[in-house]
């Protein structure tokens, strides 16, 4: 009887031992299955992560996710201002807006200083720089789309000025845009420039002209196509100089390398030249096609 209960006893503690061991093992493997879990869903994890930062980084390239944000001066009609509805308009917006309809991409127009663009630009705030924008003398600081415009720097007087001439200048005020085509192309010309009573900056062409109105410079340094339509606009009795201080091209500024975004803007520009709209946007700002591409 002693020895049967001995056994029982014995027989207790083994199957306690085992049952401890195996609860031991299950807790392991529980550990182990939930650690390989883990670890699935970290890869998992960092696969779909890494899968977004492409489809970012892609979505950057080709227009920052699906939105074409084009960089512009808004005070620098007809390409790009404010119009009377408190919306941005004007000739390279329109353009804008209708190439990145074509590619499926939303529009946003983004008013920058101008004298800010390259930071903005290189910032990643916008896709672009697209207003007016001269090539000449910048050929090596963007990647360019094909030019679509030609332009020159002139001078722009009061008719009553009794000035005719570059050379009647000598002494005389003469204004500019900062960081604009025309201050460059006067710094390349310091002996011109340098016959001037003074050279000046301002922001933007509006002040300029409100300057030139009321007498405080005798003359302003911009695009002609830009001082064109300023004159008409104001109904101003000023004129422009024949002398063209420079000839240049407009194109479009992306981003150093972005080439694919600039192919695909280049692409749509010459579709849109080949089935018209190119011409019937430009006869609308400037009563004429002055566009350049495809011809």
């Amino acid at each position: 009887m002693k020895k049967t209960a001995l056994w029982i006893m014995m027989a207790m503690a083994a199957t306690a031992m085992t049952a401890g061991c195996g609860n031991n093992n299950a807790e392991a493997q529980k550990e182990t299955t939930t650690a390989k879990a883990q670890e699935s869903g970290a890869a998992e994890a960092s696969s779909e992560a890494e899968g977004e930062a492409e489809a970012l980084e892609a979505g950057t390239e080709a227009g920052a996710g699906g939105t074409l944000i084009v960089g512009f001066d808004q005070e620098f009609p007809p390409m790009g201002f404010i119009g009377e509805d408190g919306e941005y308009t004007g000739f390279d917006l329109e353009l804008a807006q209708e190439v990145a309809k074509r590619l499926g991409l939303s529009y946003q127009p983004q008013p920058i200083a101008w004298d800010a663009k390259d930071m903005e630009l290189e910032s990643g705030n916008i896709d672009c720089i697209w207003n007016g924008f001269t090539m000449t003398g910048r050929e090596e600081d963007y990647t360019w789309s094909d030019p679509y415009m030609e332009n020159s720097q002139v001078f722009v007087v009061r008719a009553d000025s009794g000035i005719t001439s570059a050379a009647d200048l000598a002494g005389k005020i003469v204004e500019v845009q900062i960081d604009s085509s025309g201050q460059k192309a006067l710094e390349a010309d310091p002996e011109l420039s340098g016959s001037f009573g003074q050279l000046i900056t301002t922001p933007d062409y509006n002040t300029a002209f409100m300057d030139l109105e009321q007498g405080a410079v005798d003359a302003i340094c911009m695009d002609i196509i830009v001082a064109g339509y300023q004159i008409a606009e104001r109904d101003a009795d000023m004129v422009i100089l024949d002398e063209a201080l420079a000839k240049e091209e407009y194109g479009i500024g992306f981003k150093k390398g972005n080439t694919e975004l600039r192919d695909q803007v280049n692409d749509t520009l010459i579709e849109m030249a080949e089935d018209g709209t190119l011409a019937e946007i430009s006869t609308k700002w400037f009563s004429e096609d002055i566009t350049t591409i495809g011809k």
